[in-house]
């Protein structure tokens, strides 16, 4: 069985998709240094003999050269992620999503590792303004003057140095764009809003919608996002190729806060906020974002495909079971 280096591996995806490798036989090495993963993430697993932890940054040459020594697989998931880190910071989104993408991927040619998978984002297509994005689609990304598009921008690059890589050195590279991957273990820290709305709403505190609520997105339960994401780097036809990954189920922010109130049967109210507020008044959002997902399911023959119900009683269950309430 292979041996699978996981970038990322403590945070909310990567610590899923490293259960996932490791049900499936693999020795996962885990690189990450807790700035936004967090260690109990994988406290269920600190036993598991096929599984190392090293905890240090990707922005660190030796301990990245050291983590991919004698990997056959990389799956490079560590990144600044979420919309307030990446509009109060800037500078770190950009020079951890870039300069370590690039180092990663001459160790893999150096090392001749078989399958390297890159997690990249819905937020490189920026302002697209159609109903539905297609992995061909232009990018629309927004001024530079305004550090919200630096994130999406950021990915970009990694996908171009990604590709050439494959292109130049025969680097058997995937790459997955995700859309709003839910589930648990996520938290709300920085702007994911279902884990936020799902603990206003369990604490009766009042669910916080940005803006009018208007906006339209998709979520995805991580199960079956890490499932798809095995699948894909494991696929033959799939390098050197760009795939979106997540539901194509579409729903407003508004009707989120309105679900996730009833799922859990809160008497919290709805209040509204402007994004000035929330995060500065140069900020920018994506009115509608909701992927075509016919690539992934033709190449692998599946999609996420669990309802907005079923992915919030999950999420539900597992915040009630860590904050204690019934």
């Amino acid at each position: 069985m292979p041996t699978s280096l996981v970038t990322g591996g403590s945070g909310f995806i990567g610590s899923h998709l490293t259960e996932h490798l490791l049900q499936q036989g693999n020795t996962v090495v885990v690189l990450d240094d807790l700035s936004t993963g967090r260690a109990e993430n994988l406290t269920h697993l600190a036993d598991h003999p096929k599984l190392r932890i090293q905890n240090a940054s990707i922005t660190d040459p030796v301990a990245l050269a050291e983590a991919a020594h004698n990997v056959d697989e990389i799956y490079h998931l560590a990144a600044a992620v979420g919309v307030k880190l990446v509009a109060d910071d800037p500078v770190r989104t950009i020079e951890t999503n870039i300069y370590p993408t690039e180092q990663l991927l001459r160790l893999a040619v150096q090392g001749k590792v078989s399958r390297f998978f890159l997690a990249s984002t819905s937020e490189v297509y920026g302002k697209n303004p159609g109903e539905s994005w297609t992995e061909e689609d232009d990018l629309h990304l927004g001024p530079t003057s305004r550090p919200r598009w630096a994130y999406g921008c950021s990915k970009a690059i990694d996908e171009f140095l990604a590709l050439a890589y494959h292109q130049k050195y025969g680097v058997k590279v995937t790459v997955g764009r995700f859309f709003n991957v839910v589930g648990p273990r996520q938290v709300g820290n920085y702007g994911m809003v279902v884990p936020r709305f799902v603990e206003a709403a369990l604490k009766q505190e009042p669910v916080v919608v940005y803006d009018d609520g208007s906006q339209i997105r998709c979520f995805a339960h991580v199960a079956e996002i890490v499932e798809c994401v095995a699948a894909l780097t494991a696929h033959p036809e799939s390098g050197g190729r760009v795939f979106n990954i997540g539901s194509d189920q579409p729903v407003s922010i508004l009707e989120l806060a309105k679900r996730v109130i009833s799922r859990t049967g809160s008497t919290s109210s709805i209040t509204f906020l402007p994004y000035n507020k929330a995060y500065s008044d140069d900020f920018e959002d994506v009115q509608r974002r909701v992927p075509c997902v016919d690539l992934l399911n033709s190449t692998i023959g599946r999609k996420p495909e669990k309802t907005l119900d079923e992915v919030l009683d999950d999420i539900i269950a597992w915040k009630r079971q860590s904050l204690g309430t019934t």
